[in-house]
């Protein structure tokens, strides 16, 4: 495996930023996690939108265009001839001292682009469906550091990922101080009631693949609702499931011991996850190794 380096390839082993980075100290950056498929990256336009959206926030500025950033990420996969990977871009603030003033950070922001294989849960769950539950860990309010950020500072999810692994279980959803459910870990969260999807309005990260199941279900004149919903309403759904980068479409089937109605994955979770796999082999950026 090759590592992108701010314009440069380095094999894994010798990939390496300075212990003074800003990203490295304070997690003072910002990420992305894309996938590829069949030689094609999946909603690329996309995924640099939303990074250029967290730079913004954060104040860092990107070295170079967004045109060549996506070209060094498609130069990345055709060096490590990947047609089918996982891709992880970082842009951190770059080299500082000590102190948290952002100003001391001297140069240009540091970009890494990581190119790999990834599986993120069992196949058998993405046929018999996942049970999750609900952990202590709340979602940090907006105004402390906004989920719609995706920073690399992500200890409010890895603190949460770490209570759920500690009982057993794959992936847990995180509610705000209110009590509403927001996301999960990793994942955002959708139920079917009705005939209607529901998915959180506030506190989540606007996910693409989120977005992506929305305008899907709309063109198969599914009504979607962006709203605030508790756990009682996921108990009484009768289909839920979750979507991300990694983990695409999985069924949900018992949330905290409560089977979500037969306890096998739905009919309109299992045409959206092939609707889905359909789009990710025409909507994004082809390229060839």
């Amino acid at each position: 495996m090759k590592v992108y380096i701010n314009g440069q390839f380095f094999l894994k082993e010798e990939a390496k930023i300075s212990v003074f980075d800003h990203g490295f100290l304070y997690g003072d950056g910002a990420f992305e996690g894309i996938r590829s498929y069949d030689g094609l990256v999946y909603k690329l336009d996309e995924h640099i939108d939303r990074l250029m959206e967290s730079l913004h926030t954060l104040m860092i500025r990107l070295p170079m265009t967004q045109d060549q950033l996506k070209k060094d990420v498609i130069k990345t996969l055709q060096v490590n001839k990947l047609t089918d990977a996982y891709i992880r871009l970082i842009v951190t603030r770059g080299e500082g001292d000590l102190g948290l003033d952002p100003r001391k950070c001297r140069g240009n922001a540091g970009i890494v682009i990581i190119t790999d294989k990834i599986t993120l849960y069992p196949a058998e769950l993405y046929e018999n469906g996942m049970e999750i539950i609900t952990v202590p860990t709340v979602k940090n309010h907006p105004e402390a550091l906004n989920p719609e950020l995706k920073s690399l500072n992500y200890l409010n999810n890895i603190l949460a990922k770490i209570e759920a692994t500690n009982v057993g279980y794959n992936e847990a959803i995180m509610l705000d101080s209110n009590g509403y459910v927001t996301e999960c870990t990793g994942d955002n969260i959708f139920i079917l009631k009705d005939g209607v999807l529901s998915t959180p309005v506030y506190g989540r990260l606007k996910g693409i693949t989120r977005q992506a199941v929305i305008e899907l279900a709309q063109k198969n004149r599914i009504e979607v609702q962006q709203r605030a919903f508790t756990r009682h309403e996921i108990f009484n759904a009768q289909e839920c499931f979750l979507t991300g980068t990694a983990a695409e479409i999985i069924p949900v089937v018992k949330l905290d011991g409560r089977l979500i109605n037969d306890g096998k994955p739905g009919a309109v979770t299992l045409k959206l996850i092939k609707g889905f796999k359909a789009m990710t082999r025409t909507d994004g950026v082809k390229y060839k190794i």
